[in-house]
């Protein structure tokens, strides 16, 4: 289980690179409240609040159980929190005053909840400091990338299984959960976080033949008609048939860290129709590839696969059906599935090594299907490395 833990040494660059940041923003402290975030910058996720000063050593407030906190966080400052009320007092016992222009997480804190710290704080300037937070996480340290190699590796696995449990008349939520089941034999802790309001989503879609066409609540190409409008997204109760394309995208989270990957499977041979496209979706993911190096534009690498998708002779099925299409190739992946940079249309800002993307050229035929494929990868120096690389062809049974 230690191994698990993040280093001192990782947390400790972390707070660092944070304060640099805060000193150049003129932001005198920060409150961290978003989970993956204190999570990122104090290596536990208990309910808590993380108080970070310009200057100075940050401080832990844990509501619940303080000595498994000390346990997990080698941050050294971490003491209980027993009401909400008492911020304003630990803090000053600490620090001796209250900053007062504070950064806060403003695209992810409630209304209700950003008054309250207004109140508590004694009404300090509040400026939104989830820019800044989500920069210093975009580029991924050594540590991190172990993590995301080995949420790969389960994937990998999980893709091989499927071979031996497809069967023609599962349904498609029958074959998620056998493979949800191997992943979480490997390890895999079954959560995709996304950094939204109102978005969740089980780390597995199951698409098979029309399912593959049906647009939901998820900002992509396609997302499946789910169980019911309660859930409207992912695998459904459609049973699945020979011929026709098995879309499965499935996340991995090991560690707190996720890869998103895409392989196409079927129950015997596929129509050429479909053969051919998920081809053209090769043959954009190879562009992307030998585009994405440091410093190159992410919005012109999207506008690129545009063009490419449109020669191919794919520009209406490209990144789904028309008027309902998305307008990214790829998104950032860490510990959430949203993270930046996004290759998408009008993200014109440059490509940086160490970022982790995923990239999904995926094609839609109206009510037919989806095929297309996703891997995640490491941007280094030298060009993309996969972190998932379980065979590309398709998975036939």
């Amino acid at each position: 289980m230690r191994e698990k833990y993040v280093p001192q040494a990782e947390i400790d660059f972390r707070i660092r690179r944070l304060q640099k940041s805060l000193v150049r923003e003129q932001i005198e402290a920060v409150l961290i409240v978003y989970k993956m975030d204190y999570f990122y910058f104090s290596g536990q996720a208990q309910d808590s609040i993380l108080f970070v000063p310009a200057e100075g050593k940050p401080l832990l407030l844990v509501f619940r159980d303080i000595d498994r906190a000390k346990k997990e966080s080698p941050l050294e400052q971490v003491v209980p929190l027993a009401a909400m009320g008492d911020l304003y007092k630990v803090i000053k016992n600490f620090y001796g005053s209250l900053p007062r222009r504070i950064g806060l997480e403003l695209d992810v804190v409630p209304v209700r909840d950003y008054f309250r710290f207004q109140e508590l704080l004694l009404r300090p300037e509040i400026v939104d400091s989830a820019k800044i937070i989500r920069q210093l996480r975009m580029c991924k340290s050594p540590f991190e990338i172990a993590q995301m190699r080995r949420a790969g590796e389960i994937g990998n696995k999980v893709h091989e299984e499927g071979l031996n449990i497809l069967k023609e008349g599962m349904t498609e939520i029958e074959f998620g959960g056998h493979l949800e089941l191997v992943a979480k034999q490997l390890e895999h802790e079954g959560l995709i976080r996304v950094r939204s309001l109102n978005y969740e989503a089980y780390s597995w879609h199951i698409l098979s033949g029309t399912s593959g066409s049906i647009v939901s609540q998820a900002n992509s190409p396609m997302g499946g008609a789910g169980l019911s409008p309660a859930f409207p997204v992912g695998a459904g109760i459609k049973k699945i048939k020979a011929h026709e394309p098995i879309l499965v995208d499935f996340g991995v989270c090991y560690n707190g860290y996720l890869v998103d990957f895409t392989r196409m499977y079927s129950i015997g041979t596929l129509p050429d129709k479909y053969v051919k496209a998920y081809e053209a979706s090769r043959t954009i993911e190879r562009a992307v590839l030998e585009e994405a190096r440091p410093g190159a534009d992410c919005g012109e690498i999207y506008e690129k696969t545009v063009i490419l998708a449109a020669k191919l002779g794919y520009e209406e099925y490209y990144l789904g059906i028309p008027e309902k299409k998305a307008f990214f190739v790829a998104h950032g992946v860490g510990l959430e599935i949203n993270e930046i940079p996004f290759l998408a249309s009008g993200q014109h800002y440059a490509l940086e090594e160490g970022t982790t993307i995923a990239i999904e050229p995926k094609m839609v035929f109206p009510e037919e299907a989806g095929v297309g494929i996703e891997n995640t990868v490491l941007i280094t120096k030298q060009g993309v490395e996969k972190l998932t690389t379980s065979s590309e062809e398709i998975f036939q049974v």
